[in-house]
């Protein structure tokens, strides 16, 4: 499966990204933390908008089943979540697109109702690029793609069913280089039909940007080092999550925030404790720190108090934005960490499958004159992406954390 390839190249990243880091504190250590890690380094990651078709029709529609009218809204997004550049030749890339607003058959029976239809790409390809000029060039890319679609019922009957398949995916375009870091891109993807589900082809026109990650100067690197501020390197956290204060800081993030910046989930969890282990692999002069982490949780839902546990890896972006001589105050960002989930159906609702993402949203401090303790509070989520038809998703209440650097 698809999946389990992606999972795979975050474990290959993850050792990648660690790779040379478990020697004690020298000075040759902390300079290499001040570098991008072999892992990020020609790495790259970038966002397009434009222009998606597929021709959803009444093709569709079960025997039974007719539509007035389909609407197919136009815009689509795709992410370039993570790719790496092997040479100026040859890159890997993974990659989520979806269009803005999902499809609406209207009028399915003569019931004056819409039905939405939810329709997502997510691939795993290789890309090849010619430079055409010092500024352009031209890119070819490839690979494999699952196609997600998550139809409707009527009446407990199927109108249009859910499909979940392994696909091909092509994409052709042209890259601008603005500069070493920045480019400008304009492209045309295609993923084929698929007869026996049914399921159009997918075109998507678009232009947008790609960031590569490339190395510090020297320069840079001597200002950062001689700043002092500290990052530690390995941090080791207990966590004990309860709702007995609501889920007022989820659904803020969620739904109350004038620009939403989390997600909640309809399976809450009442109770759960959790064990972490963070590894710092890079740090900026003062605030921007990038570590990875793994995770072992146990959780029980609110209403059935159904058990069930997961086990993460995941990035952590943390920017820490107050420095004090007592501590360090900082807030961090964790998202589409790979996580395995042991419970499929919790409290009545349907998660999708065991493989899914965890997402982490918190503030907390670094304290002491060492920085070697640590206090947290963060709320957390789990829900696949919609790469499977059903993700009812998980909430995760607030979670309060005590750790220990060294």
């Amino acid at each position: 499966m698809l999946w389990k390839s992606k999972l795979l190249y975050y474990l290959l990243f993850f050792i990648a990204c660690i790779d040379g880091y478990g020697q004690a504190d020298s000075s040759k250590q902390l300079y290499k933390r001040i570098q991008y890690p072999p892992g990020l380094l020609n790495s790259h990651f970038g966002v397009s908008i434009g222009y998606i078709h597929y021709g959803f029709s009444s093709k569709q529609l079960e025997p039974g089943f007719s539509v007035s009218s389909v609407a197919i809204p136009p815009a689509g997004v795709r992410i370039n979540l993570i790719g790496h550049r092997f040479n100026k030749y040859l890159s890997v890339n993974i990659h989520y697109m979806r269009p803005v607003n999902w499809v609406k058959y209207k009028n399915v029976n003569g019931d004056n109702k819409e039905h939405s239809v939810w329709m997502n790409v997510a691939g795993l390809t290789l890309l090849s690029q010619l430079p055409v000029s010092k500024k352009i060039s031209l890119y070819g890319e490839a690979g494999i793609a699952i196609i997600t679609r998550k139809g409707f019922k009527i009446n407990n009957v199927w109108a249009v069913k859910d499909a979940n398949y392994i696909s091909g995916f092509f994409e052709g375009g042209f890259y601008y280089h603005l500069n070493n870091k920045w480019d400008l891109l304009t492209s045309l993807s295609y993923s084929p039909s698929h007869k026996k589900e049914a399921q159009p082809a997918t075109y998507f026109y678009s232009a947008g940007f790609r960031y590569n990650i490339r190395p510090l100067p020297g320069k840079k690197l001597d200002e950062n080092k001689k700043a002092g501020y500290k990052f530690p390197r390995n941090t080791i956290q207990l966590g004990i999550a309860t709702n007995g204060l609501g889920y007022g800081a989820n659904n803020f993030a969620y739904k109350k925030s004038p620009i939403p910046f989390f997600w909640g989930g309809m399976a809450e969890v009442k109770s759960g404790i959790a064990l972490h282990y963070h590894r710092n692999i890079f740090h900026a002069k003062k605030v921007f720190s990038f570590d990875w982490g793994i995770s072992a949780s146990f959780w029980k839902s609110r209403i059935e108090q159904n058990s069930f546990f997961t086990l993460s890896a995941f990035p952590i972006l943390r920017f820490n934005v107050v420095h004090t001589a007592p501590a360090d105050y900082y807030f961090y960002y964790s998202i589409a960490g790979p996580t395995y989930i042991s419970g499929k159906i919790i409290d009545g609702n349907n998660t999708g499958r065991h493989f899914t993402f965890q997402d982490l949203l918190g503030i907390g401090s670094f304290i002491g004159k060492k920085r070697k303790l640590n206090a947290e509070i963060r709320i957390g989520h789990y829900s696949n992406g919609n790469i499977f038809p059903y993700n009812d998703g998980v909430k995760i209440p607030l979670t309060f954390c005590l750790g220990y650097c060294f």
